[in-house]
């Protein structure tokens, strides 16, 4: 399993907008340049953050992309599914009528215990601890400060 590009590029984005704090409005070319973002993926990906109400978008000349959730409060699982949905593994799992065999199936139980615990370590993961972290990108993120 891999995360969608998708996905990366929206935790990138909340991670740069968390660098910044909650409210504070930051550029799109700013967020697309210093976080190797294709300013039109971007735009897809800040639509779909927007509507599950993690970013605001602004319009207008000092418009940008505003942070609506505190960055301890904001985790990998927000920003993840926000723009991919929900995560599951395998169709069995979040459709198990889509397999006769799922109720008596091992692997069955393998797929669930296997989303469950990816989705309990993405929810226990804030932004906040991504940047103590000093995780990807964050060297980019000091040059600005």
């Amino acid at each position: 399993m891999r995360l969608t590009r998708a996905g990366e590029y929206a935790v990138r984005c909340a991670l740069y907008l968390s660098y910044h704090g909650k409210g504070v409005t930051t550029s799109r070319r700013e967020i697309a340049r210093v976080m190797d973002i294709p300013d039109q993926f971007l735009g897809k990906v800040a639509q779909q953050l927007a509507k599950a109400q993690i970013i605001e978008i602004i319009q207008g000349a000092k418009g940008g992309y505003r942070l609506l959730m505190s960055p301890d409060k904001l985790t990998m699982l927000d920003v993840v599914e926000a723009v991919i949905g929900e995560i599951f593994l395998n169709d069995c799992v979040i459709r198990p009528e889509s397999c006769q065999r799922a109720p008596a199936c091992s692997a069955h139980q393998v797929w669930g215990k296997a989303r469950d615990q990816l989705r309990s370590t993405l929810s226990q993961t804030s932004f906040k601890q991504l940047l103590k972290d000093e995780c990807c990108r964050t060297e980019q993120l000091k040059t600005l400060g």
